[in-house]
This record gives structure tokens, C-alpha cells and sequence, in this order.
């Protein structure tokens, strides 16, 4: 990939300080696809499996049944367990039924789904237990649509397009406690879709008796097809494959901005600490967000429609009720303690030791105000993201997040590496230095259902490995015995070959044991939304070529796919 030039300068005349690039912006000249693929209809239900209400069979309606099926596919999750995703499925599945159904459908606890919940559940398994040959033809199907629907042409290249899939209807979930879980995710019809492509190529053709809400031409953007969802009314797009070039440039322009912020943000910490004292309410405001935003990694928060989501916050967005201010916590000064629903209705739970003119200014900006009312009331996202840009260009509270999470895995990667250690000892270090960046930036999740399950298996395979190592052990004693006896060439070799083996199946066992502490250290922490989205990857396959590990241990094949700019570009001694 051809990189921008990068020309160091200060232009503090401007009010900024950072690098001028020359670059123009990531445009296309030609673009031709062959639009979404949709979502299959929906095939009924065979005639003996059947729904049950308050004890008795009842035959519904083809849109009633379809929405029933969503909920009984998820009988055996705990989704289906809550009460707020039971009263929103119901609201919402009622309002889909005709007036009879209507009129005997009252109660959800009345409702059986068990039989269709046991059909999918059969169906399922008897395509897991398909023959070979079957499951061969069903592979070159999706083949077939692949080939069809999942490339585009832009610029005379043909390239691979990321999710070309219309998302099926079904129920959402949401993370954490989301308020609209449980609500109906309609089906998208082509008249939902907007279409981009050049003007001159052959505009995608909807399926029969359909038509595009809009055909456009827009190279500014790299979307191919997008369209409203129902849920949060939020934008879903048809993008380019992670792979592609153009998705690879911007990938690089995203983290050379993150790599800039790196020249300058001592001179901006600066600022903002001599900003803790203004004699403005809202230069103070300001300061003290952006140090949290700096020193915490939080996201700055959106403004949004009251009642349109779940009651999640950023930084410029935090009540009063967010916080609590402790002089003195756990031996150590100026606590706050944050606790607050931050994006996908994470909870953000941090006790923080914060400098002494922090707490101060928080005490001040706390003073005369409700638990609801706003704690930087003189803030907005738009206000700060507009200053950021006047200290740097292309510089936002997200870029923070990315630079501190890369500098973070790469202080960490440097500190947790022991060059003499074998792979699964490095990979261990690196997972310990992913998670210090997932820990930073509240990327938690919740333990996995079959947690335990694969930790009984994996003590189960070090019992054994160290009944081997027993066995090996004793071996080894009687061969060093038969030798001490016999004294020949014969009985030598077999000494070391005992001693191979001894040090080989110890070395599993070691890899095993490696194993069970990174799986217990990462049972409620998910590494790969930092590791995908925040961390530069130079810095990974710098660290993998340094230290001799394999990059297909770090990144998968896709992953691989997405970051062949990094691997192509990062030599062991990138820094970033």
C-alpha cells in the first residue's frame, strides 16, 4: 500500500500541534454490485408440530408463527428467562397477530412453545449429521451465492464485500441489561435499501416485484447498500471485506492519527491541567472530561433522545448520581468512585485515585445539583470533539481511546515478554497485555455458559499429562538402572531417549497448565474488540516477529485478512 507522506511540524499560530499530512481523501471512481442478498422467507411449520395455548393446540397465523418460532428457538436461553425480553417479545408479538388471535393470546405464560422449540432443535441436528456428499452440495450453494452476491468491482478490482447479508428477522438481544430486548427485529425488504454505486455501472437489479428505496452515487463513503433498523432506528450497512484496499487505507489513516496524538499529548495534558484552574465553569468542564477521557479511556458519550435507548452514558453525559467522591478510600486519597450503564448497557464500575484539583473541581461542579442533573452541564460531545480539533486535526475523544490502548499493549508487551520463554509462555504474556487493554477501556463480558465445562476438560488432560510425566519419570529410573548395569551403547541411547520424551511430555504439561491461567484470566474479559479495533496491529506483528511467534497465533485467518497492510508494513523494530 502506498502511505501518505508525513511531514513533522508545529503550528501552534493555529491554536494546533501535530503532524501535517499530505493526503486527499480515500475516494472511489467506480463502483458496481450486485446488492444485498436477502434473508430466505419463511417456510411454515410441518403440520404435526404445533403451538399450544393454556393447554390446547391452536393454528396461527403465517406472521404469528413465524415470530413464535423466534422465541422458541431461544427456550433454552436465558434470554428468554427475563422478564423485560418476555413483556417486549409479547407487546410486540401481539401487535403482529390478527384480531382473533388477538382476542384469545392474553398471557405468555399460557403459551407452549416446546414442540417447535424441539423441531428446531431435531432440524439442527440432523444437519450436523448429514451425509458427506449432502453436506458438500449445501456448501457449494452458499458457494454459488458467494461468488454472486459477495464480490464488487470498485476501481477495475474486483473485491471482496465484508457482510453482503441482509440481517433475518428475529428478536433483539442487546448486551448487558438492554431495556428493548426481546423487541421484534423486522424482516428488510429492498424497498427498506439504499443503494450506492457509481452512476456508470449496472445499478443491481431488486428481486422481482420490488423495488430500492433509492439508488445513489456517493464516493465520499465506502458503503455499498444500507437501511434503517426498527429496534434503535439506527443506520446498518453492506461494507467492503476488512481485506479490501480502501478499507485498509482507512485503517491506516485511523491509527496514524492515533500515532500523532503520541507527538503532542504531553503539550495537551499540559493544557489541560493548567485549564483545572480557569476562572471559566466551562474551560474546567472541559478539562477535567478530557482527563478522564485521557486517564480512563471513557468514551465521550452521544446526546440522545430521552426514552430512545437504554439509559447508557459517557463522560460529557454523567449525572451527578454517576459518582461519589470519597477524601480518603482503601488507604488511598481523592477517590471517585464511578458506577454508571456505558455503551450496550456495560456496566462501568471503577473506584480511581484522582489528582487533588480533579476532586476539587468535581466537588464544585456537584455543588447545588440533583442526583439526575447533568455533571459537566456545560459540556457536550460536539463541543469537545469541536476543540479537540482545533489542538490537532482528525483528533476526537475516540482517538484517545485508541492511542492509550496501543500505547498500553505496547508498555505492557515490553514489560510481560521473556525472550527465553517457549510460544504458549509469550502468548500468555500477550493475552495478559490484551487484557490489560480490555480492563482499561471496560471491555468485560460475562462468563461463558460452558466455562466450567472446558476447565473440567482441561484439568482433566493435565491429570493425565501428569500421570504421563509419573510414568516417563519412572521409565527413565529403570532405563538409567538397566544402563548403570549394563554399561553399553545400547542401554545409553536408551537413557536419552527416556529423557526426551520426559522433557517433551513436561513441556505439554507446562503448555496445559499456560492454558488453565489464561482461560481463568479471561472468563469475563473479551480481548478481541480492543485487539480488532483499538490496538494498532503493527505493534502485534512487530511483537511477533521479534519474538519469534507465529501471527496466525494471534490473528486468525480473517483477522489476517483484515490487517495484511500491517503484516506487509511492520518490521520487528516498529514503534508506535
Amino acid at each position: 500500500m502506498c502511505c501518505p507522506l508525513i511531514h513533522q511540524t508545529e503550528s501552534r499560530s493555529h491554536g494546533r500541534w501535530e503532524e501535517e499530512k499530505t493526503e486527499d481523501k480515500v475516494k472511489w471512481k467506480q463502483l458496481e454490485h450486485k446488492g444485498p442478498y436477502f434473508a430466505p422467507l419463511y417456510e411454515p411449520l410441518p403440520d404435526d408440530v404445533k403451538f399450544y395455548y393454556d393447554g390446547q393446540p391452536m393454528k396461527l397465523s403465517l406472521a404469528t408463527e413465524e415470530i413464535a418460532t423466534f422465541y422458541a428457538k431461544m427456550l433454552d436461553h436465558e434470554y428468554t428467562t427475563k422478564e423485560i425480553f418476555q413483556n417486549n417479545f409479547f407487546r410486540d408479538w401481539k401487535e403482529e397477530m390478527t384480531e382473533k388471535e388477538q382476542e384469545i393470546i392474553q398471557s405468555l405464560d399460557k403459551c407452549d412453545f416446546k414442540e417447535i422449540h424441539k423441531y428446531f432443535v431435531d432440524k439442527n441436528e440432523a444437519r450436523k449429521a448429514l451425509p458427506k456428499e449432502e453436506k458438500q452440495k449445501l456448501k457449494e450453494e452458499t458457494d454459488k451465492i458467494q461468488e454472486e452476491y459477495g464480490y464488487c468491482i470498485l476501481d477495475g478490482h474486483r473485491e471482496k464485500i465484508g457482510n453482503f447479508k441482509t440481517e433475518p428477522p428475529g428478536l433483539f438481544r442487546g448486551r448487558g441489561n438492554h431495556p428493548k430486548m426481546g423487541m421484534l427485529k423486522k424482516r428488510i425488504m429492498p424497498e427498506d435499501v439504499i443503494i450506492n454505486c457509481s452512476k456508470d455501472s449496472k445499478i443491481p437489479v431488486p428481486p422481482e416485484g420490488h423495488k430500492w428505496k433509492e439508488v445513489r452515487c456517493d464516493n465520499t463513503v465506502t458503503w455499498l447498500a444500507s437501511w434503517t433498523e426498527n429496534i434503535q432506528n439506527s443506520l446498518k450497512y453492506i461494507m467492503l471485506n476488512p481485506s479490501s484496499k480502501l478499507k485498509g487505507e482507512k485503517d491506516w489513516q485511523k491509527y496514524e492519527v492515533a500515532r500523532r496524538l503520541k507527538g503532542v499529548v504531553g503539550k495537551i495534558r499540559s493544557q489541560y491541567r493548567d485549564d483545572w484552574k480557569s476562572r471559566e465553569m466551562k474551560t474546567r468542564q472541559r478539562a477535567v472530561a478530557l482527563y478522564f477521557i485521557d486517564k480512563l479511556a471513557l468514551r465521550a458519550g452521544n446526546e440522545k433522545e430521552e426514552g430512545e435507548t437504554a439509559d447508557t452514558v459517557g463522560c460529557c453525559s454523567l449525572r451527578v448520581e454517576h459518582i461519589k467522591l470519597h477524601p480518603e478510600l482503601d488507604g488511598q486519597e481523592h477517590v471517585v468512585e464511578f458506577d454508571f450503564l456505558g455503551k450496550d448497557s456495560i456496566r462501568y464500575y471503577n473506584k480511581v485515585p484522582v489528582e487533588k484539583p480533579v476532586f476539587k473541581n468535581l466537588k464544585l461542579f456537584m455543588q447545588n445539583k440533583d442526583p439526575g442533573d447533568d455533571l459537566f452541564d456545560r459540556l457536550t460531545t460536539g463541543s469537545l470533539n469541536s476543540y479537540l480539533q482545533d489542538l490537532m486535526a482528525g483528533l476526537s475523544a475516540k482517538v484517545f481511546r485508541t492511542y492509550n490502548a496501543s500505547i498500553t499493549l505496547q508498555e505492557q508487551l515490553k514489560a510481560l515478554t521473556n525472550p527465553e520463554d517457549n510460544v504458549a509462555a509469550k502468548l500468555l504474556a500477550y493475552n495478559r497485555a490484551n487484557r490489560a487493554v480490555a480492563v482499561l477501556c471496560n471491555h468485560q463480558r460475562a462468563t461463558p455458559k460452558t466455562f466450567e465445562k472446558s476447565m473440567q476438560a482441561l484439568q482433566a488432560k493435565i491429570d493425565a499429562k501428569n500421570q504421563q510425566v509419573e510414568d516417563a519419570q519412572a521409565e527413565l529410573k529403570r532405563a538409567k538402572a538397566d544402563h548403570k548395569a549394563k554399561k553399553d551403547v545400547k542401554s545409553k541411547e536408551a537413557v536419552e531417549k527416556k529423557k526426551k520424551l520426559l522433557e517433551k511430555i513436561k513441556e505439554q504439561l507446562e503448555k496445559l497448565n499456560v492454558q488453565v491461567m489464561d482461560k481463568e484470566e479471561n472468563k469475563q474479559i473479551a480481548l478481541g474488540t480492543s485487539k480488532l479495533n483499538y490496538l494498532d496491529p503493527r505493534i502485534s506483528v512487530a511483537w511477533c516477529k521479534k519474538f519469534g511467534v507465529p501471527i496466525e497465533k494471534i490473528y486468525n485467518k480473517t483477522q489476517r485478512e483484515k490487517f495484511a497492510w500491517a503484516i506487509d508494513m511492520a518490521d520487528e523494530d516498529f514503534e508506535f
